[in-house]
């Protein structure tokens, strides 16, 4: 297991040109540890005199070190005829994609761009064909992020789109074509904001984070390089737990009536180190939370059903919005871990419409195509087709636990009893009362996690107080997987 011998730390406050915005190589100085960053094909030649230059046609690349780690970056400058790609500016791009693909090493791209050069034609089309190819073939071997923190149209809202994060700050507007082309081929007026705003991508999953400066992006972008790779082919970077950490009881704001909501994130965070949990893709889905943290140094990716959202049941955004999260984590060799509570799939005509059954199958098979450790938990309950959806035994979990009082099985007692039993409920001389007393024994032989554990569909039921010891313990076991 590789260590970082120092942990990630937020950088400096920001510094301004005189017309108030950070021009390229701030941004690239920023992002970097400091003294760090130095410049490649920009014809920047002294940073460290002050001399500033947009060289490279109008983008700035180069290598530095974030928390002491190697990485490769670049910066477009929207002074410098928009931030417009011609076959200069590709060049620069590709050129330090390649440089990180050869050295193993992530990529950061801030991105500011009007789309294609209008004055090269082909040939600026043409740099964003090997951008895009470029970016596709380090999808397998490097850790990609955007930072997007201005106008970026057509090529300039691919690009951040192929890789693996995109972080925008509020100012930031993403789209194919702008307000002016909408209303010349739709007739709709409609302002850059609503069309791309962060608002508008924060919630279809383009966005996974959003800041509200250049300096809160790149504190994001400094915290996902902490809990990533650099390759793929490595092991995730290891950082030492807090000493004489206490471990508060996860289950403290979890309601025991099955019926009721809480912010699954409160339990995320007592198992995480330190109670550090970065979410992504917040304002997505929100009936299902993605997110990095750690546990006992360390980095996992965790999916966790959200009671506070829809009662966690799960519909066709939040499986996409899980699928693509667990293949990431596949990808970053990331273990995963998954808290389940869920009464299960989202019913009706809406989400057969959305294709439900679709991103239902996408979760499947990311789930049991991830070769990484898989631990799940089962927090309260879990019902039907979601039972194996969540990451199940049979999926292909290495370890399932689940807390004494959780209920796993087909469906909810009253319900199952109500089609198991239909003709003696119509018999009853009180209906309620004999779906309850069916309801409590159907309770007790089949759904209980002992019941669970006894058919070997639990491999151990265990006291809330005791997950993050017992998640800690097999992510140990199962290292060298």
């Amino acid at each position: 297991m590789s260590t970082l011998a120092t942990p990630v730390k937020a950088p400096p406050a920001e510094k301004r040109t005189d017309d108030g915005a950070l021009d390229p190589v701030a941004k690239l100085e920023l992002l970097c540890d400091p003294g760090s960053f130095s410049p490649v094909r920009s014809g920047v030649r002294s940073l460290h005199l002050g001399e500033r230059g947009s060289g490279g046609d109008g983008v700035v690349a180069g290598a530095g070190r974030v928390g002491g780690r190697p990485i490769f970056c670049y910066a477009q400058d929207r002074r410098f005829m928009g931030g417009s790609l011609g076959a200069a500016h590709a060049d620069s791009i590709v050129r330090v994609m390649n440089l990180a693909g050869q050295a193993g090493v992530p990529v950061v791209g801030f991105v500011e761009s009007g789309g294609a050069r209008l004055q090269e034609g082909h040939a600026a089309l043409a740099g964003y064909g090997r951008i895009f190819r470029a970016s596709v073939e380090l999808s397998t071997r490097v850790p990609q992020i955007s930072i997007v923190s201005g106008i970026s149209a057509g090529g300039g809202a691919y690009s951040p789109a192929l890789t693996d994060f995109v972080v925008m700050t509020e100012s930031a507007r993403m789209f194919l074509t702008g307000p002016q082309v909408v209303r010349d081929a739709l007739g709709e007026e409609i302002s850059m904001l609503d069309l791309g705003g962060p608002g508008v991508h924060s919630r279809n999953g383009v966005c996974q984070l959003v800041a509200p400066g250049v300096a809160g992006a790149v504190t994001h972008a400094r915290t996902l390089l902490g809990y990533l790779p650099s390759r793929f082919d490595r092991p995730e970077p290891l950082v030492p737990s807090p000493p004489g950490e206490t471990t508060p009881d996860p289950s403290a704001e979890v309601p025991a009536e099955a019926r009721r909501i809480y912010d699954v994130r409160s339990v995320a965070e007592a198992l995480c180190d330190g109670g550090e949990l970065l979410e992504l893709g917040e304002g997505w889905a929100r009936n299902i939370v993605t997110a990095f943290g750690r546990i006992d140094g360390r980095a996992v990716g965790i999916v966790a059903n959200q009671p506070r959202r829809l009662g966690g049941v799960i519909d066709s955004e939040a499986s996409e919005k899980a699928a693509l999260f667990v293949d990431s984590c596949a990808r970053f060799q990331l273990p995963l871990v998954v808290l389940v509570d869920t009464p299960g799939f989202m019913p009706g005509s809406g989400q057969e419409r959305a294709g439900v059954i679709r991103h239902g199958a996408s979760l499947l098979r990311a789930f049991a195509a991830a070769r990484v450790p898989k631990l799940t938990v089962v927090l309260r309950k879990a019902y039907g087709g979601a039972v194996i959806t969540m990451n199940s035994k049979d999926l292909g979990a290495d370890l399932v636990f689940a807390w004494p009082s959780a209920e796993i099985g087909i469906m909810a007692a009253r319900q199952a009893v109500g089609i198991v039993h239909r003709r003696d409920l119509e018999a009853a001389s009180d209906p309620d009362a004999a779906r309850d007393q069916l309801a409590g024994a159907y309770t007790e032989e089949h759904l209980r996690a002992d019941a669970a554990a006894r058919a070997g569909f639990v491999d151990e039921v265990i006291e809330p107080a005791e997950t993050r010891a017992r998640l800690a313990w097999a992510l140990g076991a199962l290292e060298g997987r």
